[in-house]
């Protein structure tokens, strides 16, 4: 079957099961918008907002896709939840001359953002995470040297939110392997319960999983399995070139009743591991709203199924839909705690780029357990802060234990982080060596700096990660000197994109730190990397929130 007869049939398919589950189960998720207790975030002033009864299934956007944000679809009342991470501060060198943290290449709140943005919702501070925003976007980084499976590539520059500090970008690279050869073994773990019956939660990921399913070929293994009030093996153990009876299953799925989580998370772990593939990649993808309320439910129970699970060999990727209870903190814990990534889903065109286009960081891991330490040269460097993953610091001495879980970075994937630093005045003072980091003084070209001369470092990052199937960890570490600094206007794309997608973070979230819409896309305009998605939010912003009337 050729691929667009495939994703029409997968088009039509979503379409019709709109269609049937609100002629048969319309009302199965009216409980859905009621607010659960007095401290969940809510949101009384959202435009537009109707019962989802009233969601229509034939709405279309210009490019003639099936449209699941309608203005009728947003719920009056939002019990959407997400966890509070207050702001990295400062730290003294002299106290802390290491900052450690876990990889993110997760991006689910880049996408939530923007589907808030879009809808003209009330945008929650703590949904944004800025370091989701930052690898939202591809840099450009070189591939690793040798067999290593990480690369790593820094820069430092001026930090354009802060005159008296500089900006330390680290990118790191994953090895892009051909995974042609690589068979899998895929479990969807598919939530059906009535909160997943709204257009933009049930039938998006009917066709997204369809579009995956396009991919695969003899040897690899779906399997499907749903829970509601309990869970069922819709597909067991089918191959991949079987793709019109995947699609046909999944067409087939209706969302009614409560959501026993815990029984559909065991059930795909043990078919997963009964169809596991030595070598394969084995995994189980979880789609749903994030609204468990029969079973194991809470945050900290959900996170302890999951972490014994892990260690089977067995992934877990989490996928995000739907608005108006979706449960976000949930969602990030247990891709955080199954050695899996977490991505938001808000159109059939991110879906796309998740499973298709961005497929083999998605669902072929190379390197787990990935942690980052920077040790910082207190003859350099005052003080640092870390952007974003507050909720991914770890202990220093977590560094080296390798019995630590952290995070898992996919073939070909992408990390990036910045670091705002302050450099140690009494040394600008002393050498004129470091007066390249005062703007008022004229400073001439440096010396070329020998790996080595500690004097000359401002910095050493290491990264830690172990091979797919080891235990033992591997270390790649790179000192960054205080010759490799450039002015901003020498600042490379892969600085600016980065700075730019972090102030605009910034902005919507819980910093200080604002600015103004122009500001950001001053550091955005003229870049050769993909900035095309960030300056259209920018744009969607101003028109939305900056100039409503």
């Amino acid at each position: 079957m050729k691929e667009n007869t495939k994703r029409i049939f997968a088009m039509a398919a979503a379409i019709m099961m709109t269609v049937t589950m609100f002629a048969s189960c319309g009302s199965a998720s009216d409980s859905t918008y009621k607010a659960e207790n007095d401290t969940n975030i809510t949101n009384n002033d959202v435009k537009g907002g109707k019962s989802p009864e009233n969601i229509t299934a034939d709405a279309e956007t210009d490019g003639g896709e099936f449209n699941y944000y309608t203005e009728e679809a947003i719920p009056e009342i939002n019990t959407e939840e997400y966890n509070h991470y207050a702001e990295n501060s400062f730290q003294s060198v002299a106290e802390h001359p290491l900052s450690t943290f876990s990889t993110d290449v997760d991006t689910a709140s880049f996408t939530n953002v923007r589907r808030m943005i879009e809808n003209r919702q009330d945008i929650f501070a703590d949904a944004v995470r800025t370091e989701e925003f930052i690898n939202y976007f591809k840099y450009d980084y070189p591939q690793p040297d040798n067999d290593d499976k990480i690369g790593i590539t820094t820069e430092l520059s001026d930090c354009p939110w802060n005159d008296e500090s500089k900006l330390m970008l680290v990118g790191l690279q994953a090895k892009d392997i051909d995974v042609q050869d690589i068979d899998s073994n895929i479990v969807f773990l598919i939530d059906v319960s009535g909160s997943m019956g709204d257009a933009n939660k049930l039938p998006l990921v009917a066709q997204a999983f369809a579009m995956l399913a396009e991919n695969l070929g003899q040897n690899d293994r779906i399997s499907i399995v749903t829970y509601a009030g309990r869970d069922t093996v819709e597909l067991e153990g089918e191959s991949g070139a079987n793709y019109s009876k995947i699609a046909e299953t999944l067409a087939g799925l209706t969302a009614g009743g409560s959501t026993a989580g815990a029984a559909g998370i065991n059930t795909a772990y043990e078919l997963a591991q009964k169809y596991f593939i030595e070598g394969g990649n084995n995994r189980v993808i979880l789609a749903t709203d994030g609204d468990l309320n029969v079973g194991l439910s809470s945050q900290e129970e959900l996170t302890a199924l999951i972490e014994e699970k892990r260690d089977m060999g067995i992934f877990l990727s989490v996928l995000g839909f739907g608005m108006g209870n979706y449960k976000d903190s949930r969602l990030e814990a247990l891709a955080d705690n199954g050695n899996g990534n977490y991505a938001y889903i808000d159109s059939i065109d991110e879906a796309e780029r998740v499973l298709v286009t961005e497929m083999n960081g998605t669902m072929f891991t190379v390197a787990k357990d990935a942690k980052v330490q920077v040790e910082f040269n207190p003859a350099n460097v005052s003080y640092y802060r870390l952007v974003g993953y507050e909720n991914r610091l770890l202990d220093d001495r977590d560094f080296e234990d390798d019995t630590k879980d952290a995070g898992d970075v996919g073939a070909g994937q992408q990390v990036t982080a910045l670091y705002e630093i302050i450099p140690t005045e009494a040394k600008a003072e002393e050498n004129t060596r470091t007066l390249k980091y005062q703007d008022d003084v004229a400073y001439p070209e440096p010396e070329k700096a020998e790996e080595g001369d500690l004097d000359r470092e401002l910095l050493t990052v290491s990264v830690r990660y172990k091979e797919k199937d080891e235990n033992d960890s591997k270390l790649v570490d790179k000192p960054v000197m205080l010759a490799s600094y450039v002015s901003k206007d020498e600042m490379s794309d892969n600085m600016k994109l980065a700075s730019a997608a972090a102030m605009f973070a910034k902005t919507l979230g819980n910093s200080e730190d604002k600015f103004t819409m122009a500001e950001i896309r001053e550091q955005a305009m003229g870049l050769e990397l993909n900035a095309e998605e960030l300056l259209k939010l920018i744009s969607d912003y101003e028109t939305n929130y900056e100039n409503k009337q």
